[in-house]
């Protein structure tokens, strides 16, 4: 099951991740902006943050298994749209509407929930690093294979061919075994979803949460859509975008699995407000250095460190603090406050761009963000929910 879970990861990760690499192909031979494509790319994280309680619930409701198999084939009917889209709404129907769809079925919070019922909470740390480390892996493998190829066939030929490797999550998707849904054995109280959402809204730790999520989604989508286009840019090629999203992803699988492990031994509300001093201070260096493919490399496995490291942390205090009963949906919540920051920085990078010709105002604001979130997770108390009230 955890090997099944890991390869959905690795699909649905790392091709969404692979995005990047269309943006100026894909915009050149349609007459688009970049705004175009990173408006639709905006709509996709948007509409999976928005989707995901829904998802999440049918998850805790009906099983993972189901969520899982209905939304690979959406994604893989999605990549289809998008290689035949030939206007900007076409584009933004498929990446944007069943990509986003796609990837609320396939991704964190309905893997991590089943996992989550699945695993004591003493492994539940670990088992979730090795599940984002995996979803690394595919940025990792999948980038490369995109740029071949795009290269070799053409960026038509090319999402055709990630649209095929797509459809093996359907099958995998079979594998995931989740027998605790509808009612967790030890996964908090027996509070129904009403009172358990209505629980999470009241405690300030989930707030907290949600702001540091919206400053990793900002910052990743933004430099996972834009960050090659950027290199362009500044006269480096194809290839060192190509190499740098890579080894944020190899990187990452380190960083992920690390996290995870550690986040079963120390706090993890403080390990995440370290990962996000990591990336204000990466990217400040970034944009102050001189921009060479050495200082872009070192900047991708820095930051590729910390890139998906927030994931197993913050599921991970969502679960401790309100249990795994209603995990999926509680977990999704969070999440959209991720999705609303990765709206922002996937428009926000092509808005900027096309009417200043720089991203130097958005690269300011990803460092802002950082310096916020580095101090906001230091006060939420990891404590269970009720265990926390009673001391009170």
């Amino acid at each position: 099951m955890l090997v099944c879970a890991s390869v959905i990861l690795t699909l649905a990760l790392g091709i969404r991740h692979s995005f990047g690499l269309f943006l100026q192909p894909m915009s050149m031979a349609n007459g688009w902006g970049r705004e175009v494509f990173g408006f639709a790319v905006a709509i996709q994280n948007l509409l999976w943050g928005l989707t995901q309680p829904l998802t999440g619930m049918l998850s805790d409701r009906f099983g993972a298994r189901r969520v899982l198999v209905a939304g690979g084939l959406i994604y893989v009917t999605g990549l289809v749209c998008m290689a035949n889209s030939s206007t900007a709404l076409g584009l933004t129907l498929a990446i944007g509407v069943l990509i986003g769809i796609g990837m609320s079925c396939t991704t964190f919070n309905i893997v991590f929930g089943a996992l989550g019922r699945t695993y004591p909470p003493e492994r539940r740390s670990a088992v979730l690093g090795i599940c984002s480390a995996a979803g690394s892996f595919g940025q990792f493998a999948l980038l490369p294979l995109a740029l071949v190829l795009i290269s070799g066939l053409g960026w038509y030929y090319a999402l055709i061919g990630l649209s095929l490797v797509a459809a093996i999550m359907v099958p995998a998707s079979f594998a995931i075994v989740d027998r605790g849904y509808g009612a967790a054995p030890g996964g908090g109280t027996g509070a129904s979803l009403g009172e358990a959402v209505s629980g999470a809204l009241r405690h300030k730790g989930f707030w907290l949460l949600g702001i540091g999520y919206f400053t990793c989604g900002f910052q990743i989508v933004f430099i996972g859509t834009h960050f090659p286009a950027y290199l362009l840019d500044q006269g480096l090629t194809a290839r060192d975008g190509t190499v740098a999203l890579a080894l944020i992803g190899l990187f990452n699988i380190f960083g992920s699995y690390l996290a995870g492990r550690l986040g079963g031994r120390f706090s993890k509300t403080n390990l995440l407000s370290g990962l996000y001093a990591v990336r204000g201070v990466a990217i400040a260096l970034l944009i102050a250095l001189p921009l060479t493919p050495t200082s872009v490399y070192l900047f991708a496995a820095v930051f590729g460190f910390t890139w998906l490291g927030t994931v197993p942390l913050t599921n991970g205090v969502v679960a401790g603090i309100f249990g795994v009963k209603h995990f999926a949906t509680l977990g999704g919540l969070v999440f959209l406050f991720h999705q609303v920051g990765a709206f922002f920085g996937g428009w926000l990078g092509g808005y900027v761009f096309d009417h200043t010709g720089s991203y130097q105002i958005v690269w300011l604001i990803a460092i802002g963000l950082a310096a916020i979130s580095t101090v906001v997770n230091l006060p939420i108390d990891e404590r269970p929910a009720g265990r926390s009230a009673a001391v009170a």
